[in-house]
């Protein structure tokens, strides 16, 4: 039976998009069967960030109305074992069946290793449709003292939605800005109050994997890339230590 993970932050610009793309390329590399499915309803990147913006991806809503199944789910071009559910550009979180999405969920856990979502930033129904059903929920937060009120709430609300087991990634991370804040990783996790997956270093190779239409593990072997290899493992049950900054 496979998982569900969740990829939510309270606030956007933290790169939660991409890291949910680099998670699952990563996943997908070591031969682990993966779906994404993109819940940013009306402003999807999951696409891009994946290396997939110039494929006819399908939104889940096709599958939530019966056109499609989820054997549609529409493959990577380069790496096996990787599909691509898109999120709708017509219709409002508000519209879409819940119950539905879930059943869908369900039957991803049959298909599927893993099935990443990316959720849409802020707490409204986007959000609670992402995380209602899901195994695990990935809180992605940066250091600036906003993205941190914002994730410590994102947290509180799954807390009281009573969904799955909760895990911070700290995202984008500068040693430098670090210092000049007088900042530390416990200082993030303390301000969240969630267990530590992972940190992400700050690394440009995010931003030119997307610009060349390349997922960021097809792109790099360093930075962020080892990072999100690193995550992908401990979702897995490896141990292996923190990426040193």
């Amino acid at each position: 039976m496979g998982q569900v993970a969740a990829f939510v932050s309270g606030k956007g610009g933290t790169g939660k998009t991409s890291l949910t793309a680099g998670i699952a390329g990563c996943l997908a590399a070591e031969g682990q069967r993966v779906l994404c499915i993109d819940c940013d309803v009306g402003l999807r990147n999951l696409d891009i960030s994946l290396g997939m913006r110039d494929e006819a991806v399908i939104p889940f809503t096709a599958v939530l109305d019966g056109d499609c199944t989820l054997s549609d789910a529409v493959p990577h071009p380069d790496i096996p074992d990787l599909a691509l559910l898109t999120a709708p550009v017509t219709r409002q979180p508000e519209e879409l069946d819940a119950a539905a999405f879930g059943r869908l969920l369900d039957a991803a856990r049959h298909q599927y290793d893993w099935c990443l979502i990316d959720a849409p930033a802020g707490v409204g129904a986007g959000f609670r449709l992402a995380t209602a059903y899901a195994d695990r929920i990935v809180v992605v937060t940066g250091a600036d003292p906003a993205a941190l009120r914002d994730a410590s709430r994102a947290a509180d609300l799954v807390e009281l939605q009573g969904s799955g087991e909760l895990q911070l990634v700290v995202n984008r991370v500068s040693p430098a800005m670090y210092r000049r804040m007088h900042a530390t990783i416990d200082d993030v996790m303390d301000g969240v109050g969630l267990p530590l997956l992972g940190i992400v270093p700050e690394d440009p190779s995010v931003t030119l994997a997307a610009a060349a239409g390349r997922p960021l593990v097809l792109y790099t072997d360093r930075g962020a890339a080892v990072a999100c290899l690193h995550i992908a493992r401990r979702l897995r049950g490896r141990r292996v230590p923190l990426m040193r900054l």
